[in-house]
């Protein structure tokens, strides 16, 4: 189990990796959120919007590719692909990114990605989009999708 330290009191805490992917970690001693371990940061899809979606999508695809999972809460087949990104997330090992752009609270971006249908997956490579995928899409047709960007 890693060892962290609080950047508020500097206290050492233990932190089990497994549970830090469930609920966010606090200091033992003083409460304050523990910040994500190295490598524990991309274990859960990140939650974009149409303010970082520049910065948290497209300038880090230069680095390695990124799939955007354009949902909204009301659509049954995307509650049905979140697990599936979840575990894709978590088993990225650095290779890829995972993030999740909520259309009805971020119009501007699924406008402009030309989204009409849900759950779309959007892989980007290199600050382009490169790959697009419409619908609920078994784990295995998702991750080959993906890996071909690698």
């Amino acid at each position: 189990m890693p060892i962290q330290a609080c950047p508020n009191c500097g206290a050492k805490n233990r932190v089990d990796e497994h549970a830090s992917l469930d609920k966010q970690p606090v200091c033992g001693r003083c409460g304050t959120k523990l910040l994500d371990a190295p490598g524990t940061a991309d274990r859960k899809p990140q939650v974009v919007t149409d303010a970082t979606f520049a910065n948290d999508v497209v300038a880090a695809s230069s680095s390695r590719p990124v799939l955007v999972d354009a949902w909204a809460e009301w659509c049954g087949p995307c509650r049905m692909v979140a697990p599936i990104l979840d575990q894709l997330a978590a088993e990225s090992k650095d290779r890829y990114k995972i993030a999740k752009l909520n259309v009805d609270e971020n119009p501007r971006t699924a406008a402009q990605f030309n989204i009409r249908s849900i759950p779309t997956l959007l892989i980007f490579k290199n600050g382009k989009l490169i790959d697009q995928i419409v619908g609920a899409q078994p784990k295995r047709a998702i991750a080959a999708r993906l890996n071909a960007a690698i």
